[in-house]
């Protein structure tokens, strides 16, 4: 999870105008323009895990609506999320970050210890004691570990896809560091846009540069790009 402002493109205001016409009507804020906003919005993945390996889209509630129509249709109440993970959160974990308005990474850091052919942990270290963050934590624990049979298959199956797009991550930072001079230009934008917001799984390879900015100083000028 990474902070994502919101901009105001073309989008999102045919979204906020069909919402309004949808709140008129009493019927679903799940429209074309919604999701086509929605999709643009959080590039394609998924608020809470990050993902973009996505087969199932749906509209998340930050807050739950419970058929109270001034959150149902808020424009900034709709998030992008997963089935695994929407169907984690639901109403349990209340109040959460919200990553619209919040620097994420400096609430809670993303890190993995470990590594194949090793016991591996995915850590999510809070930075400050707000209840906000403590509920985030839980519900990322749960949406990378799973509390049921099926979670947990599911989110194996994630724990998979961030396993292979770190270790590709840290390929590139290792070809970089390695790299004559007139290579490292090339390497440089494959790794600004890595570590952009669009990136799968951001926060955790930003976590990864800041627990080694000795190491990689010269890359933590992306971190904020």
């Amino acid at each position: 999870m990474i902070k994502i402002s919101r901009r105001t493109t073309e989008k999102s205001q045919k979204a906020i105008i069909s919402l309004q016409k949808a709140k008129t009507k009493n019927s679903t804020c799940n429209t074309p323009e919604v999701n086509a906003a929605l999709k643009e919005l959080f590039y394609g993945k998924c608020y809470i895990c990050e993902n973009k390996q996505i087969t199932s889209y749906q509209i998340e509630h930050l807050v739950p609506h419970r058929e109270n129509a001034e959150l149902k249709y808020d424009w900034n109440n709709i998030f992008l999320a997963c089935a695994h993970c929407n169907n984690t959160k639901l109403d349990k974990y209340e109040p959460i970050i919200d990553c619209t308005k919040e620097n994420v990474e400096e609430k809670i850091a993303f890190r993995k210890k470990g590594y194949f052919g090793t016991e591996e942990e995915l850590l999510f270290d809070r930075l400050d004691d707000g209840i906000e963050t403590q509920n985030t934590v839980n519900l990322l624990q749960e949406v990378y570990y799973g509390s049921t049979q099926q979670k947990k298959m599911e989110a194996r199956i994630l724990r998979k896809l961030l396993r292979k797009e770190l270790s590709e991550f840290k390929e590139y930072v290792r070809e970089y560091q390695e790299s004559e001079d007139e290579e490292k230009e090339d390497l440089e934008c494959l790794l600004k846009k890595q570590l952009q917001d669009s990136s799968p799984f951001a926060a955790f390879k930003r976590w990864l540069i800041r627990d080694n900015r000795e190491a990689y100083p010269d890359l933590m000028k992306f971190l904020n790009a």
